[in-house]
């Protein structure tokens, strides 16, 4: 029995070399990949596990359903409300304020606010809204 004619073409290719080929570069690629992330070992410097004292400095007014305005969770009035803004954009220019009013207020009451945010300049003003309902 022969294996092959010489005449007949061959009607397979055999694929071996090509995926010894593959297995050794692959085989390289991982040897030189895990090498250069290994590094020298050095006596690395311990992190404090103390939590960060820094603040947040976002300031939230709140308009209830019932009109009145709270800066954070302590209630005021827009004079009150106007006077602890400008004191704190004299300590930090640039905090920003978001403002959440319920959807029942009146709309005036919203742009009183906006007014009052507008007149003490403050550069970051959001708005903040719930999530439509999917349907």
């Amino acid at each position: 029995m022969r294996a092959q004619d010489d005449d007949k073409p061959y009607d397979d290719i055999n694929i071996t070399p090509m995926l010894d080929l593959a297995y050794v570069l692959l085989v390289i690629f991982i040897i030189m990949t895990t090498a250069s992330v290994q590094g020298i070992k050095v006596n690395l410097p311990k992190a404090s596990a103390a939590v960060s004292m820094a603040k947040p400095q976002t300031k939230a007014i709140t308009i209830s359903d019932t009109g009145q305005v709270y800066l954070d969770a302590y209630p005021v009035t827009l004079a009150e409300l106007e006077q602890r803004l400008r004191s704190l954009k004299a300590l930090t220019p640039d905090f920003p304020v978001v403002v959440k009013g319920d959807s029942t207020v009146q709309y005036q009451k919203v742009m009183d606010i906006l007014d009052l945010l507008r007149r003490v300049d403050l550069p970051q003003v959001g708005l903040v809204t719930g999530k439509a309902p999917k349907g």
